[in-house]
């Protein structure tokens, strides 16, 4: 077998700076596509593949053979001996199976090479993935398959390279296993009936497909690699079980935006470097809010590719932190009592031909396609809000929805003023106006005017109108984007198709543009009329706001255990079935296996929280007691008074008498589950969870009187503040 000597690049940004290489010259350099696939593969294999790529049509299987020649040239030319299908099981992460590129030549010895059906088709062992009852144990085969939408890549370490080909992951009878699949079936459902609505305006004239467009933020938090091994409960669980809040938080706003620490920019560098490598478009970087808390944003792509992209963001995140000894926590919440992280989903959709259909333009209140469009998004939001909260719902996530910090667990939509006004001339007759926003004169010869939008963004909305897109701001930090716009996608859909029907019915054979105004905006008036309860423009973290959105009978499911009946449900069934995107029996399998995940997490993390408090809390505090015993011992035998001492002892000996019984109680509530999932679920919100908190009260009670040297744990403090 023969491949290039050069070692595999490590995506080293100061050794390419070195040579005067910049984002542009390195960007996709390790993705296979756009002008690598121009320059290797034939005009028409090329533009067959292109056509599946850019149309979503079936990709054509005689292109196969001259793909995966072209494909394993360019890899091995990278420092690449092996390849993997690269998917997204129902583990929420990413899972790979290596095989080399490596075949017998008969009697003469090997060749590299890898053919058309090892590119298209793969055979890992389903048997140890979650199949939520899909398939048995001892049925082990499954089937990867290449998905041609999403550009393979090549994976780097300091000692290897691997060709990485996105795929899908279905079992033997072909129900999906992964998050993929229904991701691209809903993809489908979207450009179905949007092109049914585009049809209706003529503006279908040219456009073959319309597809979703997603940009995710990542927030994220780094902590030096000593504090994370002397912590069991980051090590296990990715957050902290217990820890005392330090002195000085988030209260003073001076982290956000701040200046970057010089360790953290380098591990930024890195990371942009790597990521620009693999043809993630990264674009920001920034401190967050919190001590220790960062965020990195990508611009649009292909909701699919922004898919794969965020697994790889994360992937190189958490990768780069081990080089420059950091470790990088995605957990939603890994220190209590400051500020969570969150994976904030910006949707829109985009006709082929580069058209935003969520772009307002200047004189809105005209634009009919637009409007159309945004009341589908209201009326499927209002109608599904209960899966939309289920697509977001799992343990880490329950630590922050509804927090101070996130949007609560009542799903809502923002649109801003200009819109809203919008919505008000509906109700009332035909829109006549659109409100401008005009500029702000800053009141300074020397500065200029800003332009200024016509509404004002709100940060405390789940799911908010930012001028040309929909920002679904309740997606955890640890979750795959695919779940979660697999079902947003799916309710637009459904609510696409609802328009476009009553369109076509209502206009007819005369599609004269005086006629179709006419027909839409009456339209527009029933939907709004219908569903604008979900709209909400207000401060979503205000207390009355819970009241109000109970008067319009919004849902509020604040727990994991509350949210997930919602996708169980007849009404989700039918949506989801009818939509091609889930079976009845792929659906069933995911809500097991939500079910399952909630509360297994929450019982790892009892179980080492109790560890964590037996073997590390307790002994640290029956030192401090045997301590301050011993002091009052010698202070009386001095003759001298010691009563303060002997009531701090006295204090002491009460935590430490609470901690052992809070311990006990949570080991007690961790092992008498029942055996029902949905009863498990509910136990473990009851009983498990403020049993955990109980305990978490009474060891932080004692971190705060315990001296420092005799503490076994790093603390809030420590892994916050030092960098």
């Amino acid at each position: 077998m023969t491949a290039s000597t050069e070692k595999p690049r490590t995506g080293s940004y100061e050794m390419d700076r070195a040579h005067g290489l910049t984002h542009a010259d390195v960007f996709g350099s390790l993705t296979f596509t756009g002008d690598v696939m121009l320059k290797r593969l034939p005009t028409d294999v090329f533009d067959k593949l292109q056509r599946t790529i850019r149309q979503g049509l079936p990709l054509d299987p005689g292109i196969a053979n001259t793909v995966a020649v072209a494909m394993k040239d360019w890899a091995t030319e990278h420092g690449a001996t092996h390849y993997c299908h690269w998917f997204q099981p129902l583990t929420g992460t990413t899972a790979e199976k290596h095989d080399a590129f490596l075949s017998t030549d008969g009697p003469d010895g090997a060749t590299s090479t890898i053919s058309g059906e090892d590119l298209i088709v793969g055979e890992p062992d389903a048997s140890s993935f979650p199949s939520g009852g899909i398939r048995d144990t001892y049925e082990a085969r499954g089937y990867t398959a290449w998905d041609a939408t999403s550009p393979a890549f090549i994976l780097t370490s300091a000692d290897s390279a691997t060709l990485c080909i996105p795929s899908v992951f279905v079992s033997y009878h072909g129900e999906a296993l992964d998050k993929k699949t229904p991701l691209i079936r809903s993809n489908h459902a979207v450009s179905d009936q949007a092109l049914r609505i585009l049809s209706v305006f003529g503006a279908d004239a040219g456009v073959t497909h319309v597809h979703t467009t997603l940009g995710s933020e990542q927030e994220y938090f780094l902590v030096d690699r000593s504090f994370y091994q002397a912590r069991r409960d980051l090590q296990i669980c990715g957050r902290t079980l217990i820890g005392s809040p330090p002195p000085k938080g988030h209260q003073l706003d001076d982290h956000y935006f701040g200046a970057i620490p010089a360790r953290v920019m380098a591990f930024m560098t890195e990371v942009e470097h790597r990521l620009c490598e693999l043809g993630v478009p990264v674009k920001t970087r920034h401190n967050e809010v919190a001590p220790g808390q960062y965020e990195i944003a990508p611009t649009f792509e292909n909701t699919n590719v922004s898919a794969d992209h965020q697994m790889l963001t994360m992937h190189v995140l958490e990768t780069v932190a081990e080089d420059h000894g950091l470790v990088c926590l995605m957990h939603e919440k890994p220190f209590a009592g400051v500020n969570g992280s969150g994976k904030h989903n910006n949707w829109s959709l985009s006709s082929d031909n580069g058209v935003n259909l969520l772009n307002p333009r200047d004189e809105t209140h005209t634009n009919m396609q637009f409007l159309v469009f945004l009341t589908a998004v209201i009326r499927a939001v209002d109608l599904h809000a209960d899966l939309l909260r289920a697509s977001v719902a799992y343990a880490g996530n329950d630590h922050r929805l509804g927090a101070n910090e996130a949007p609560p667990a009542i799903i809502s939509v923002f649109l801003g003023e200009m819109l809203s006004d919008i919505l008000d001339q509906l109700e009332q007759g035909d829109p006549r106006s659109t409100k401008k926003g005009g500029s702000l004169d800053l009141g300074a010869k020397t500065l200029p005017l800003i332009p200024r939008h016509a509404g004002d963004r709100n940060r405390t909305s789940p799911f908010a109108f930012t001028g040309n897109k929909f920002e679904f701001r309740a997606v955890g930090s640890t979750a795959t984007v695919a779940w979660p716009n697999t079902v947003l996608n799916t309710i637009i859909a459904e609510s696409l198709d609802f328009m476009a029907t009553e369109l076509e019915q209502r206009v007819g054979g005369d599609r004269s543009p005086e006629r179709i105004e006419r027909i839409v905006t009456s339209l527009l008036q029933e939907v709004v009329k219908n569903h604008r309860r979900v709209v909400f423009d207000g401060d979503n973290y205000d207390d009355s706001w819970h009241a109000e959105a109970e008067r319009r009978g919004l849902p509020n499911l604040r727990s994991t255990a509350d949210a997930l009946g919602a996708l169980r449900t007849e009404k989700a069934k039918k949506l989801f079935a009818k939509y091609a995107v889930l079976s009845e029996v792929e659906l069933d399998a995911r809500v097991e296996i939500l079910y399952e995940r909630y509360y297994k997490v929450v019982e790892i993390e009892a179980r080492t929280l109790v560890s964590m408090l037996r073997t590390e809390i307790l002994p640290a505090a029956l030192r401090f007691q045997t301590e301050l015993a011993g002091t009052v011992t010698a202070t009386r035998s001095a003759g001298l008074d010691c009563e303060d001492t002997r009531d701090q002892l006295q204090g002491l000996i009460g935590l430490v008498g609470e901690l052992r019984t809070a311990a006990d109680a949570v080991e007690e509530a961790e092992t008498s589950p029942p055996e029902d999932m949905v009863a498990h679920a509910s136990h473990v919100r009851d009983a498990l969870i403020p049993a955990m908190k109980r305990a978490r009260a009474a060891a932080d009670a004692l971190e705060r009187v315990v001296p420092d040297d005799l503490w076994p744990l790093p603390t809030y403090a420590e892994m916050l503040f030092i960098r």
